[in-house]
């Protein structure tokens, strides 16, 4: 295996003689925000290559040390190596997802194999297996404390889900395999990123105000060909195509599955999650479809009133009726009509910066948080903001960087991630360095950025995984913030959504941007009625695209498969009405062939039983109950990963969650 690496300090040395590289070092910036100033392309792969050095070297000094195996000599020693290839990886794969150029594109695919070899070599090591396994099998006379056994069950565990029981040959081939499968993930997400970029081009609507314009297009045959633009991206049969692609993926890893002893991949994916298997996921799923096309059924009769008035009035043609490209048109007609509400009369209430600004108060009201704005901090792109978050005591939280704005190098969506991860190394805490990532609509000469009530919502959604990122309080880097099982990951983001549009939260930072004035009573009123309007088709897509994961991951086998007339048989099965289609379908979804979601894009839903669930004890004890909050802080955004997710809810909500909660948090 040494045979695999230069010695750290050959490469070391190497590296230092052709230029100063900023990864080899602690970051010598505010905070330790990465140093996004010094930083140059050139740096990333030599400082990838020292870092596997040097934790290949740190990995070989545990093998070889002679004294029994205890946490400390194995478990603790390997959480804390690995410094370098940490320091320059949350940089290059956060940067790459966010101001992805072309040539740092060409970088990540030079860095992707090094990084699955070197990954392998970890966890197909037989010697350093040795030690952890011999530490697992005594767990429970240790004397650990639950997030140290935590992190020893996870270790252990990453061993066997990466083939550390298989022969030689199988090894090799779960090694191919790996490699294949970064590969191949990387040019799914790249592939996007080019068809959201023609689409723009083409109509001149970026994917994030896709469904502005649908809503807003009176035309319907441009609706009609916007729709199958956005809904045939990746399926286009030209060099960004992803059918063949996502062929290959499902192929090997149901390979992979087979290796490790499951018949597909979603027994592989869901054996260590909440869920536990997939014939739970697909029960829980069943449950929700079946109220949620029910009611999208009524909506589609709703919007056929207005749509049989265009036909009275000779817009459209006799016999027209709802077809997807009309569902955010006539929405709105109803949305309109049944509720007096128009985005275009709320979205002057909601400049980006006050809604930023709102979700700081709230959390100063909840924990006391303070957020202070900083300035001439190295930032990689100059959209970018940062601000310090210090606790009630005035101590150090963490830091919070906001990037909320579109273009053509950063892919569709929303996300929060870490540049920097909270830990303890030698008795001394790391705090995180956090960023939120948006597509909001950007600024203009005369007008500022002002958000749809959706967008408001996701405002507020990602800054839930930020707080889960900032607040956590662990020892070990591998448990702490968001690194907890994917089917409760959604949980302190979308337990934020229920704030956002709350009376008492909406005057505090609701203000129109040119006049200051507070939104109106009327109209937080309009938008309090509205709340539950259009769920019916918002749940069916999303459980349609949950469950469309689902039948990926669920076969055994790829062969001769025709990605979309299997994508088209599995909405038959499952029931979706021809007006609606999975809120991605499979050629851009990005969540589960190049985002971490695989067999997992049912968590929101999961999810949403817990946070409706546990803000329903919110509403019982008062939306700002400080009580409440710090036992929400202390028990689920405080621990990360350090403990089971459930034991962690019920702590804090001292029972089991109510599965009603969802249901009625949608008003289906």
């Amino acid at each position: 295996m040494k045979k695999l690496f230069f010695t750290f300090s050959v490469i070391m040395a190497a590296v230092s003689c052709t230029t100063k590289n900023p990864f080899l070092t602690q970051w010598n910036t505010p905070y330790g925000i990465p140093d996004f100033t010094q930083i140059q392309e050139s740096h990333y792969i030599p400082a990838i290559e020292a870092g596997i050095a040097q934790q290949q070297s740190e990995i070989e000094a545990i093998i070889a040390n002679t004294d029994a195996p205890t946490f400390a000599n194995v478990v603790e020693a390997y959480e804390r190596s690995g410094a370098i290839l940490d320091r320059v990886s949350l940089v290059l794969f956060n940067v790459s997802e966010s101001d992805a150029t072309e040539s740092l594109q060409k970088i990540v695919e030079q860095a992707l194999p090094l990084i699955s070899v070197h990954s392998d070599n970890i966890f197909m090591n037989p010697g350093f297996f040795q030690k952890v396994d011999v530490l697992y099998k005594d767990i429970d006379n240790l004397g650990l404390n639950q997030e140290q056994r935590m992190t020893l069950k996870n270790l252990h565990n990453a061993f066997v889900k990466n083939g550390i029981a298989l022969g030689e040959a199988e090894q090799a081939r779960m090694r191919e395999i790996n490699m294949e499968l970064s590969s191949l993930s990387n040019t799914f997400g790249n592939n996007l990123l080019a068809e959201n970029n023609a689409f723009a081009e083409e109509f001149g609507v970026s994917i994030s105000e896709y469904g502005e314009a649908m809503a807003a297009t009176e035309d319907r045959a441009t609706r009609e060909k916007m729709f199958k633009a956005y809904a045939s991206r990746g399926n286009n049969g030209n060099e960004y195509d992803n059918k063949d692609l996502m062929v290959k993926m499902m192929a090997l890893r149901i390979e992979k599955a087979n290796l490790l002893g499951y018949e597909n991949p979603a027994q592989m994916i869901l054996a260590d999650k909440m869920a536990g298997n997939p014939e739970t996921v697909d029960t829980f799923l069943a449950s929700i479809m079946a109220p949620a096309v029910a009611k999208a059924k009524e909506e589609i009769a709703d919007m056929q009133v207005f749509m049989d008035e265009d036909i009275k009035a000779g817009l459209l043609p006799a016999g027209s009726s709802i077809e997807p490209w009309d569902w955010a048109y006539y929405t709105e007609k109803v949305r309109k009509a049944k509720y007096a509400l128009d985005e275009e009369q709320t979205k002057p209430y909601f400049q980006m910066e006050n809604v930023r600004q709102g979700v700081f108060d709230l959390t100063t009201k909840l924990w006391g948080l303070q957020y202070e704005k900083l300035e001439d901090i190295p930032v990689y792109h100059e959209d970018v903001e940062g601000f310090k978050v210090t606790d009630a005591d005035g101590s150090l939280i963490g830091i919070i960087l906001t990037d909320y704005f579109p273009r053509s190098t950063k892919r569709g969506g929303a996300w929060m991630t870490n540049f920097v991860n909270q830990e303890i190394v030698d008795g001394v805490e790391v705090r995180p360095v956090i960023v939120n990532v948006g597509n909001f609509a950007k600024p203009t000469a005369d007008k500022p950025s002002l958000l749809t009530l959706d967008q408001v919502e996701t405002l507020f959604h990602e800054f839930g995984h930020a707080l889960h990122g900032l607040l956590t309080q662990c020892t070990y880097k591998s448990v702490s913030g968001t690194s907890v099982a994917r089917d409760f990951v959604e949980l302190p983001s979308q337990i934020m959504e229920n704030w956002a549009f709350q009376k008492e939260v909406l005057a505090d930072y609701a203000r129109h941007y040119q006049t200051g004035e507070v939104i109106p009573d009327s109209l937080v009123a309009k938008i309090e009625a509205a709340a539950n309007f259009n769920q019916g088709f918002m749940t069916t897509e999303l459980t349609a695209a949950s469950i469309l994961d689902m039948k990926w991951h669920e076969l055994t086998s790829a062969d001769g498969l025709d990605p979309m007339a299997f994508e088209a048989q599995a909405c038959a099965e499952m029931g979706l009405i021809d007006e609606i289609i999975p809120r991605y379908r499979s050629t851009y979804f990005a969540h589960i062939f190049s985002g971490g979601y695989s067999a997992g894009y049912y968590s929101y839903l999961w999810a949403e039983v817990l946070d409706k669930d546990a803000f329903e004890l919110f509403m019982q004890k008062g939306i700002f109950d400080k009580e409440t909050a710090m036992s929400f802080r202390r028990n689920v955004l405080e621990m990360g990963g350090s403990d089971e997710p459930m034991d962690l809810y019920r702590r804090f909500r001292g029972a089991d969650p109510d599965a009603g909660a969802l249901l009625r948090g949608r008003g289906l």
